[in-house]
């Protein structure tokens, strides 16, 4: 049963640019690397949610565990905190569609 990674966060402010390069530089292309397939991207224009709303898709929960338990995955989101504060993130049942 495939699952999926949600993931939120704010970005800091002041750190906007530098975040979005890091995202596309780096962090998309590291989950890919670690072989996450990232699904949906949301920003929160307006409302007191988290600004960003993100997911990466894998085939098992056992996959997406041994990824997360993974010195990989821990360098990733250390680097994700040197742009953006109130990391959270939760492991679902996959389905299509937004999903929260």
């Amino acid at each position: 049963m495939a699952v999926k990674l949600l993931m939120t966060w704010d970005i800091l402010p002041g750190r906007e640019q530098e975040y979005f390069e890091f995202v596309v530089r780096d962090f998309i292309p590291g989950m890919q690397r670690l072989g996450m397939e990232p699904s949906d991207a949301w920003f929160t224009m307006y409302g007191d949610q988290p600004q960003i709303q993100t997911s990466a898709q894998m085939a098992t929960i056992n996959s997406l565990q041994k990824v997360l338990a993974s010195a990989g995955w821990q360098q990733l989101t250390q680097q994700l905190m040197d742009y953006v504060t109130n990391f959270e993130y939760k492991v679902i049942q996959a389905r299509s569609g937004f999903q929260i």
